[in-house]
């Protein structure tokens, strides 16, 4: 079979086959109990999700919801911490709650590698993709992402009002991740599409939301054909001709971290970005701190990380069992709230505030245990390149509508609109 049959197949289809597991009940109504009928796509907890996790951390500390076929939600970084390092007893096999859980033989690869990997089989997947997220090889790509940020600021200019997350903090990532892979860089608008379909669409029936992982893997597809007719230096061709154990990548692990590298390279950035520029608006001391030293810019971006961490991430219990005070049963899925454990006033001094000078800031936005962050040198570079382009070109700025930022309603929270006013 030559490299191109072996792409030739309908990949999309083949992914979808796999990925139908357990589907349960679509519920939407609103939450009236967050101990023990919560939902993270709930508006009020996509609105302000912190006062609820404070709550439920003093409260529970453990929350329960028979919704997306029963879940739970550790809100102490401790608990966070001992099921992200627990790969014996909570599976990773599918990352995203939805209303579908996908079959336990999906195990040890899972649908994206190395994201939905457990041991052993993520070690080899996740070490195929270091070399090309090393600072070394990052450190290539800031002049290209500065420049682009230039050009961003360049188009809003003559404008009093601006939306910095779709008109800034949203393409920073795309291009990058666009440049990386080697995709056309005006493919950026299908690149949102794809988030929005994967991340925020989980109340969807099950068929429908792998449709539309279906379309994402065709995209792909296409765009390998096309490196393996002609191939560049980029991730993809290194994808392409990756092996493990001496064999080239079964096309759907290709397709799967492909679409993990697009999905997760994209969002989490993005989000990140537009928090930190949402906090700067809201905060006009640090904002003017910031300003006026940039060099403290590094401190405040790890501040800004722990304060709006963007990631939660799912495992799936393997067994039943009892957790630090609740019955767990096989296939619950447990919600790891990142951003809840980066709060936990047992762990971080002052949890409940953002000190942009914190010294000390050992936090988890870049997740705890196996599946730390690939990504976490260029994530680090982008937010902190998109933040200095904008407070070196727009130093001063503030919320034009408070009322109109609204946040995405996914396990990636992070702003969908934030108009900004340029003072």
């Amino acid at each position: 079979m030559t490299g191109d049959d072996r792409f030739g197949q309908d990949v999309g289809q083949g992914r979808k086959d796999r990925l139908l597991g357990t589907s349960s009940e679509v519920v939407t109504d609103p939450v009236t109990d967050w101990a023990s009928d919560f939902s993270h796509v709930d508006p009020v907890w996509v609105a302000d999700p912190y006062p609820i996790q404070d709550e439920l951390r003093r409260s529970c500390p453990i929350a329960r919801t028979e919704r997306f076929g029963g879940a739970w939600l550790p809100t102490r970084y401790e608990d966070v911490a001992a099921i992200a390092y627990d790969t014996e007893r909570f599976s990773s096999r599918a990352v995203i709650v939805s209303n579908n859980k996908p079959p336990r033989e999906l195990a040890p690869a899972g649908d994206a590698p190395p994201i939905t990997s457990d041991p052993p089989f993520h070690r080899e997947a996740r070490r195929l993709l270091l070399p090309m997220f090393t600072r070394a090889v990052v450190a290539k790509q800031e002049e290209a992402t500065r420049a682009y940020c230039h050009e961003l600021i360049d188009a809003m200019r003559g404008r009093q009002v601006v939306d910095a997350a779709r008109d800034y903090a949203q393409h920073i990532p795309m291009r990058v991740i666009a440049d990386l892979l080697g995709f056309p860089p005006e493919d950026g608008p299908r690149f949102r599409e794809f988030v929005e379909n994967v991340l925020e669409s989980i109340d969807q029936p099950p068929e429908e939301r792998l449709g539309h992982q279906d379309e994402l893997a065709a995209y792909l597809v296409t765009q390998i054909q096309g490196h393996l007719a002609e191939p560049r230096d980029d991730l993809t061709t290194y994808l392409v001709n990756a092996e493990l154990d001496g064999r080239k990548l079964d096309p759907v692990h290709v397709v799967g971290t492909m679409m993990l590298l697009l999905i997760a390279g994209v969002d989490t950035t993005w989000s990140a970005i537009g928090a930190s520029l949402w906090h700067l608006a809201a905060t006009p001391a640090d904002r003017e701190r910031l300003a006026a030293r940039p060099a403290l810019l590094p401190v405040a971006i790890e501040e800004f990380l722990r304060a709006y961490a963007p990631v939660t991430m799912a495992r799936l219990v393997k067994q039943d069992m009892h957790f630090n005070g609740v019955d767990m049963r096989a296939d619950d899925w447990v919600l790891l709230s990142f951003p809840a454990a980066n709060r936990d006033p047992a762990r971080f001094e002052r949890a409940d505030e953002v000190l942009i000078d914190r010294e000390e800031n050992r936090h988890a936005a870049f997740g705890l245990g196996v599946h730390r962050c690939v990504g976490s040198h260029l994530a680090r570079m982008e937010l902190r390149v998109a933040l200095e382009v904008w407070l070196e070109r727009v130093p001063a700025f503030t919320l034009a509508d408070p009322a109109a930022v609204t946040w995405a309603a996914s396990q990636v929270r992070g702003p969908r609109t934030l108009p900004l006013r340029i003072l």
